[in-house]
């Protein structure tokens, strides 16, 4: 059995692969992270390694109990991948990107694929039917925008995402839930088109935390997975074991 240990930016995720399959998830904030780990291996002693991604600078505190327990990788971009890069500038491209084109690599391999990731940021990432990672793009994510209008005005107030009721706002709040939420999805479903237009019989995969939220308001066809960057460290862990 294999770990996965994802540390994002508001979130820690675990996930027990046995093989390809998740036999195993929970999602919780750094705080408890030591209880977890110690929770975990008693349930699942048949770990044998684990990968370790942080989004931000690895704490060696973290990655130390979890090394008590079983050999761990850490995801790097020194990390072998099963993509050709061709990112100008690799050692800057975040690890949870890796993650997302390894899993797109094994989810179409050898065609089109965009990966949409909807989390604290929205990241939107291309590996062509060439098996080559290209890049793609970076910009705020759901809950960002609903705080930077608050934290950068003096009237707006902080909101929780909520599905507008319709396209024109009628109050402050109404304007704001649209202009968030329809900004998002039409902002998705342009960037879908013009990938449509450029690389052909495109797949397009949606994943991160608003990924439910978002994929029944796009016009686009898409494959909604939760999961696809948990799947994506597996495999580079599989990857790595050699």
């Amino acid at each position: 059995m294999n770990l996965v240990v994802d540390i994002g930016n508001t979130y820690v995720k675990f996930a027990v692969f046995d093989k390809n399959v998740i036999v195993f998830y929970d999602r919780f904030k750094i705080e408890g992270f030591t209880t977890k780990v110690k929770e975990l291996f008693k349930v699942y002693p048949s770990i044998a390694m684990a990968i370790y991604s942080s989004v931000g600078a690895t704490d060696k505190k973290y990655l130390t109990v979890i090394t008590l327990f079983c050999k761990v990788h850490v995801l790097s971009h020194k990390s072998k991948v099963p993509f050709k890069n061709s990112y100008a500038t690799p050692q800057t491209l975040g690890i949870d990107r890796i993650a997302l084109a390894t899993a797109a690599f094994y989810h179409a391999p050898h065609k089109n694929t965009l990966v949409i990731d909807a989390g604290t940021c929205i990241t939107y990432d291309m590996v062509n039917d060439f098996d080559e990672y290209l890049g793609g793009a970076i910009s705020p994510g759901v809950e960002m925008r609903y705080r930077a209008m608050h934290e950068q005005t003096s009237a707006l107030p902080l909101l929780k995402k909520e599905i507008p009721l319709d396209l024109i706002g009628n109050t402050t709040e109404s304007s704001m839930h649209s202009g968030v939420v329809n900004g998002v999805c039409r902002e998705m479903d342009g960037i879908i088109d013009e990938y449509t237009t450029r690389f052909k019989d495109l797949t397009v995969i949606l994943t991160g935390g608003d990924a439910l939220f978002l994929s029944k308001r796009l016009k686009n066809t898409i494959f909604a997975d939760s999961k696809f960057l948990l799947k994506g460290l597996n495999y580079l862990l599989e990857y790595n074991k050699h």
